[in-house]
């Protein structure tokens, strides 16, 4: 595959310079500019957020946080791509253990956002070494519960495959692959809270860094094993799981060294290195939240792929290479909801609610603009971008009706996905649980049941009830923002 070794070589060229690029800018820095800015964005800087304009701080927050969750959505497109030419079977093992680990994304999503809330409080209260507190305390949770996952993962993996409603070939398929990123967790847990930890303290470029050198590495090894090219093995699609894993795990030792070292605004000490109770179960209890309402968006997704699963393994392809290409454009957008999120969380700190809230509203609107333009561009060429992965014309079929489907929401999903990570950013993980279990389990799902069984629509059923969940919970959760309790929540 002539393209793989394009792929490695062009990652080898990134790789050998970029680790030599983390030099800080210092915190007086002015702007020179809209391409000054870019670039001091990518350098990294230690400007105080609360106070400085408030569009140049969307800016230098959301450019890093944008780029370091392309590179988290780049993880699942690169599997899909590599893993697309070993059969349907393979696709829909890993789209199916995809659906797993998207409870174990949902737990780590919720300690990171319990995470973010407190660092970036700390920080905004000028309170540096409390956040360093509060960051060790985080990783310590993070150890504990993947432990548990991932023993479980690797007891009762193949199981777990065959409750979402695998069939024996999809198993033999790529069961192992199951097992072992289940065993894998740990990687994902610290990976997530490690860079939760900077995105707090205004650090998001060590977030980018991190994901970067993760992804290249992922790109290297993920055709070496799956192909077995060179020296390497060829594991087929176990192979995608090892080099996935391996990179994560890599991201993880550079991300830890970086924070011991010591970044722009936060570094983790020995004097940091104890045991906090109160601290810990601060950081629970709104990670309890954050991840319980992660849970129930989650757990809705997956019982989308389990209705979607009754219309064979095409089906199950197709819904699998849509879904990864829309969160490949999700999660840099979610990047403008992290930037909020910080900026929240900071100005709350630093006794500033209105400017907290004048933060949420721009970072809504421009990602309005991004995901409509992305919305645009998904309705034209769904067909040819799914050509890209598979050849399949039934697989493609499905496929382009997901994306085009679910894309009438991006402009809706704008605005709700910063609504909720902004109320999460502000301590309050409450009020997100109570619109996700209202738009999710009361609306969307009893709909794609009723559309995609009852009415006859088969798996577009499915895809239309996304498109509706969505926007009511962006109309929902624009409401309750606007009512302002989240300003009175404490961390």
């Amino acid at each position: 595959m002539p393209q793989d070794f394009a792929l490695n070589q062009l990652a080898v060229q990134w790789l050998s310079g970029f680790i030599m690029s983390s030099t800080s800018v210092p915190a007086g820095q002015s702007s020179g500019g809209f391409w000054s800015d870019v670039r001091l964005a990518l350098r990294g800087t230690s400007q105080d957020y609360t106070t400085l304009g408030l569009n140049r701080a969307i800016f230098l927050l959301a450019v890093p946080m944008v780029l370091e969750m392309a590179m988290e959505s780049l993880f699942a497109v690169v599997d899909s791509y590599f893993v697309a030419s070993l059969g349907r079977d393979s696709i829909a093992a890993v789209g199916l253990s995809e659906a797993l680990l998207a409870l174990v994304y949902a737990v780590a999503l919720g300690l990171a956002a319990g995470t973010t809330a407190t660092v970036a409080r700390r920080i905004g209260e000028k309170h540096p070494e409390a956040a360093s507190q509060a960051a060790f305390q985080a990783i310590l949770l993070g150890i504990g519960v993947s432990l548990i996952v991932g023993v479980a993962g690797i007891i009762w993996g193949n199981q777990l495959l065959r409750l979402m409603g695998a069939s024996p070939e999809i198993i033999r398929a790529g069961g192992r692959y199951t097992v072992f990123m289940l065993g894998g967790v740990g990687t994902i847990f610290l990976l997530f809270l490690i860079n939760a930890v900077f995105r707090g303290a205004g650090d998001p470029i060590m977030a980018m860094r991190t994901l970067w050198l993760a992804n290249l590495l992922n790109i290297l090894l993920n055709p070496c094993l799956i192909f077995g090219l060179g020296p390497f093995p060829r594991l087929g699609v176990l192979g995608s799981a090892v080099g996935t894993t391996v990179s994560r795990g890599v991201g993880v030792l550079f991300a830890a060294w970086f924070l011991i070292r010591g970044s722009g605004h936060l570094r983790l000490g020995l004097e940091h290195l104890r045991i906090d109770l109160k601290v810990m179960l601060s950081i629970l209890r709104l990670s309890a939240g954050a991840a319980l309402q992660s849970l129930i968006t989650i757990a809705s997704w997956v019982s989308l792929s389990r209705m979607n699963a009754t219309f064979g393994s095409a089906a199950i392809a197709g819904y699998t290479l849509a879904i990864r290409t829309v969160i490949f454009v999700i999660l840099p957008a979610a990047g403008l909801c992290n930037a909020a999120a910080t900026l929240v969380g900071q100005n709350l700190g630093a006794g500033k609610p209105d400017r907290a809230e004048q933060a949420v509203w721009r970072a809504g609107a421009y990602n309005a603009v991004f995901l409509g333009l992305v919305a645009i561009l998904f309705w034209l060429f769904a067909p040819l971008i799914m050509s890209i992965f598979t050849n399949d014309a039934p697989v493609i079929e499905v496929g382009a009706a997901c994306m085009r489907t679910v894309s009438l929401a991006y402009p809706f999903l704008a605005y709700g996905m910063v609504m909720e990570q902004s109320f999460n950013g502000a301590g309050d993980t409450t009020t997100p649980i109570y619109i996700n279990l209202v738009c999710y389990w009361a609306f969307q799902l009893p709909l794609a049941w009723w559309l995609s069984h009852g009415a006859g629509f088969g798996p577009k059923g499915v895809y239309i009830s996304i498109a509706a969940g969505e926007s009511l919970l962006a109309v929902v959760a624009s409401l309750l923002f606007r009512r302002g309790k989240w300003k009175l929540k404490r961390v």
